[in-house]
């Protein structure tokens, strides 16, 4: 656990300037003002996933980019140490002793949480080797002919790379989940600043759900699984949207930042992509007020955003995106074949929907649909049909909202619409519960929470809103308390819980040792590199670093 705090403080230092830089640059272009310091911390996170992809393009991410990173941050202390100092003060003037207390308390309890728990099974399949090849080699040229899930290209990896701290020489550490996790728990709790009797808005529903959402993860939050920095993420840009929405923000500036930070959603996991629909609200706003310079200003910070992502895509697979295949620009010998790219986006897609037979595929909803609800929780079947009514419920609000010409509407209906059609996309798609869960529980929150917002009287509205929160408060608090006690110990509490390793069976290639699991499809970190499979010569040349062709090129 003091490996994790010490990693995450070193990670506050170098989020926070970058995050201050950031936001300062776009400052001098708009009137944008950062009222919040967290959210400086989330536009650090943003600029650190963009320098780690780069920095794996060019090498290997570990301790060059390290110390160029620091170098950076230390030489803007240093040129704005006014700006610095002024905000230290600011804090310490704003920030009662109470919520120190409460940030401090979640800051150990969530680094606890992060120090143990369960590996995900895929951290062991692939997740721990994409790590480590960032770790060691940066990005290298058709990596997916070795293992096809290698090209499962996720600027989540190259985050956690940065962060692992392996070139150190100790373990390979895995804490940005866990960071992530801890970054939200302080936006959710939020909620609890706002005075007793404040009036509850969509903002708090969805701040409970993101509690909701921690509560579930907190066991498995050690593993650097995409998904989880995908919901992470979301929440965050939804929790913040809303609140513009409801203080009835008129600048677009704001809008087009978290619209910057949907473009690292989309680089993170494509489950989530389709949130970048709600740049059409800023988007419209700035043609309207003909700001010229800012649609450059954000349409680059939203290339650059997303340019190494493409990079790293091209590199690993030959393809823009794998494993889809609709777009086929580049003709490179280290290209994963077409029938291969498309058998893994099936496989995707039927795995989502609760089987593993890839000849599947083409059933449609009808043959699948009844067997993955089936195997929902309890819980999830509720939201499940909370949403589906909730489509319903939205298609009146949109044929209101237009027909009485309800302009103060228009913001509810975008955000409303964007979420409803992530949720579709999901759920028609890949729709695995760790895939896309944010959408099947916000569409509720976005529909129904909105009629409720509109229908009872204040003082109504509080009381329920108060018997919500204590009943959810009670339950899972209680449920999470009993969980701590039975697994609590003194383990880990000087090193986090490693990677997960298995029997493996090594073999060499060009000179170069290379490990295949005895027995399953799991290699975990230590052997490296390795594949589920022994995987046939198919170096380009004499060098690992110059990467690998498919099995028809060799």
């Amino acid at each position: 656990m003091i490996s994790v705090i010490l990693i995450w403080l070193y990670m506050l230092f170098t989020c926070y300037v970058a995050g201050y830089l950031c936001i300062r640059a776009v400052s001098r272009w708009t009137k944008f003002k950062c009222k919040r310091k967290i959210d400086y911390l989330y536009a650090g996170i943003g600029v650190m996933i963009v320098y780690a992809q780069v920095f794996s393009i060019w090498g290997k991410v570990g301790l060059l980019a390290n110390v160029v990173l620091l170098f950076a941050c230390i030489l803007c202390i240093l040129l704005f140490r006014k700006d610095f100092a002024k905000q230290v003060h600011n804090f310490r003037l704003t920030v009662t002793p109470h919520r120190i207390l409460v940030i401090l308390f979640l800051f150990v309890l969530f680094a606890y949480g992060t120090s143990r728990g369960y590996i995900h099974y895929d951290t062991g399949l692939y997740h721990a080797q994409s790590i480590r090849w960032i770790e060691e080699y940066g990005v290298v040229p058709g990596l997916g002919n070795l293992h096809s899930r290698l090209a499962y290209n996720s600027a989540g990896f190259c985050l956690s790379a940065l962060y692992s701290m392996s070139f150190l020489g100790g373990q390979s550490y895995h804490c940005c989940v866990g960071f992530l996790a801890f970054l939200l728990a302080l936006v959710c709790s939020e909620i609890f600043w706002k005075g007793i009797l404040h009036t509850p808005c969509l903002s708090d529903f969805t701040r409970i759900m993101g509690i909701y959402y921690l509560l579930n993860i907190f066991d498995e939050m050690i593993s650097p699984a995409s998904d989880y920095f995908m919901v992470l993420l979301v929440f965050f840009i939804v929790i913040r949207w809303m609140e513009l929405l409801e203080r009835d923000e008129k600048s677009f500036a704001p809008y087009a930042m978290l619209c910057v930070m949907a473009v690292i959603v989309v680089s993170i996991k494509l489950s989530g992509a389709l949130i970048l629909l709600l740049a059409f609200k800023p988007a419209v706003q700035m043609i309207k007020e003909r700001r010229g310079k800012e649609i450059l200003l954000f349409l680059g910070m939203g290339a650059f955003a997303i340019v190494p992502f493409f990079v790293r895509n091209v590199i690993l697979s030959g393809w823009l995106v794998y494993p889809f295949t609709a777009v086929d620009l580049f003709d490179v010998d280290f290209k994963i074949p077409k029938g291969m790219a498309d058998y893994d986006a099936k496989e995707i897609q039927v795995w989502g929907r609760g089987y593993s037979d890839v000849a599947r595929y083409g059933e449609p909803v009808s043959s699948w649909f009844p067997g993955w609800t089936a195997g929902l929780e309890g819980v999830n079947k509720v939201f499940l049909v909370l949403a589906f009514s909730g489509v319903f419920l939205l298609a009146i609000f949109i044929v209101y909202g237009i027909w009485k010409r309800k302009r103060e509407m228009y913001g509810y209906l975008h955000m409303a619409v964007v979420l409803m059609v992530c949720f579709l996309f999901w759920l028609f798609s890949a729709p695995l519960i760790r895939y896309g869960c944010i959408f099947l529980w916000l569409v509720p929150v976005v529909t129904w929470g909105y009629l409720y917002l509109k229908i009872s009287p204040h003082t109504d509205r509080f009381k329920i809103f108060a018997v919500l929160m204590t009943i959810i408060c009670l339950y899972k608090t209680g449920t999470f308390g009993m969980e701590l006690y039975r697994q609590g110990s003194a383990d880990y509490l000087i090193l986090q819980k490693d990677y997960d390793n298995y029997d493996t069976v090594a073999y060499e290639i060009h000179g170069y040792t290379f490990y295949y699991p005895r027995s399953g499809d799991q290699t975990g970190y230590s052997a490296f590199p390795a594949s589920p499979v022994k995987a046939e010569d198919i170096f380009r040349g004499k060098k690992i670093e110059e990467g690998f062709k498919d099995v028809i090129h060799s």
